[in-house]
């Protein structure tokens, strides 16, 4: 039995903005897409927060509610609910084994969060996961050094670096963006 997988999701940080881009490919074992226009990016806690997850779709659904749960818990402080997370993902039974990779973000920092136990602040102001995440990350990287491009564009455009490279990332792509007042708005287009 196959599992579904496959995506790319990027978190850039630039100019007191933050955004959060995914493609829409959800792909069933190997070789088969299944979906095009999936939504892998939600703003949770008073839409303060952007959680966009790569793995097994199930299973990050899962992760989302419980996230979700800790972001409540902790009254927003991402840190703490990241922390919390990572503890009963690698110690609950039930959830031990999920297959996912989850990029958290609010105004002030970005986390990426694992079932292995890891939570990492990227050194830099761009993080990416997921199939295509070694190719929009460098596509995001080199945007930043040498663009005026905003938050939203370079990760709108490293995911088109992607989808151009990834067999497992297509070209419809969502972003999100946060400002540094947590005020978070979203404009989703699919080309």
């Amino acid at each position: 039995m196959g599992q579904f997988r496959g995506t790319t999701i990027i978190a850039v940080r630039r100019d007191g903005q933050i955004a959060m881009a995914g493609d829409g490919q959800v792909t069933f074992g190997e070789n088969t897409i299944i979906k095009h226009g999936a939504r892998k990016i939600r703003k949770l806690y008073n839409n303060s927060v952007l959680v966009g997850f790569a793995g097994a779709a199930g299973d990050a659904f899962a992760l989302f509610e419980r996230f979700e749960g800790k972001l409540e818990e902790f009254h927003g402080h991402l840190d703490r609910a990241a922390v919390e997370l990572v503890k009963e993902w690698r110690t609950d039974r039930a959830i031990r084994n999920l297959d996912a990779l989850i990029i958290a973000a609010d105004a002030e920092k970005m986390l990426l969060i694992s079932g292995s136990g890891d939570v990492i602040e990227p050194d830099d102001d761009v993080i990416a996961i997921g199939s295509g995440g070694p190719y929009a990350l460098a596509a995001a990287k080199a945007l930043i050094n040498h663009s005026n491009m905003s938050a939203g564009e370079i990760a709108r455009q490293a995911l088109e670096v992607a989808a151009s490279i990834c067999v497992y990332t297509n070209n419809q792509i969502y972003v999100v963006e946060l400002t540094k007042t947590k005020e978070a708005s979203g404009s989703g287009v699919d080309s």
